[in-house]
């Protein structure tokens, strides 16, 4: 549906396979915090029912994933970790604009636009673990962060003018771009 403007290195995959378990960690805290925003969506836009079903079934689908990653973490003998403040998720979240219906498409659209970056990170995981289940759970894993993506520009476009989505979401990528370009490469999603 759309494209990002910058592109991950695989060189990035280095940092994560020099430490997988804080990488393991911090998607665990991801998964965590997704769910969370599923439901912080449904609980504030309650008369959206298209919104409602679809934040449900999301919150739902990524404590799934939570608890997959939780047992890989947990496999390893290892606890889950604290929650770190993720500075990519912070700029993104900057990106938000006052008036209710501006901050409504931009939560969509910010969603939207972390979701590929998952779907692009996570491919790249899978693409750098040897053959197993790791891999295989990291290519499942992305193809479902690109069905995520997708759904959050469909939901944009359900509730506002295609043209007015289009044009922010074109703003959100290259914003996303410049806030990509600034962080340095770490075991950490973003």
């Amino acid at each position: 549906m759309f494209e990002l403007k910058y592109h991950t290195p695989f060189e990035w995959t280095h940092k994560v396979m020099e430490d997988f378990i804080t990488f393991l960690q911090d998607h665990a805290a991801a998964e965590k915090k997704a769910s969370g925003m599923a439901m912080s969506m449904l609980a504030h836009y309650p008369d959206r029912t298209k919104l409602v079903k679809a934040m449900a079934d999301l919150a739902i689908e990524e404590m799934i994933h939570f608890k997959q990653v939780l047992k890989l973490i947990n496999e390893r003998g290892l606890a889950l970790g604290n929650d770190k403040q993720d500075p990519y998720i912070k700029k993104m979240r900057g990106l938000f604009r006052q008036g209710s219906d501006e901050f409504l498409i931009d939560r969509l659209l910010v969603a939207a636009v972390i979701e590929a970056r998952g779907h692009e990170r996570f491919s790249l995981v899978a693409e750098a673990l040897p053959k197993g289940k790791d891999k295989d759970f990291y290519v499942a894993i992305a193809k479902s962060e690109e069905k995520h993506k997708n759904l959050f520009v469909e939901l944009g476009y359900e509730y506002f003018d295609k043209a007015v989505i289009d044009a922010r979401l074109e703003e959100i990528l290259i914003a996303e771009a410049q806030i990509c370009e600034s962080i340095p490469f770490s075991a950490a999603l973003h």
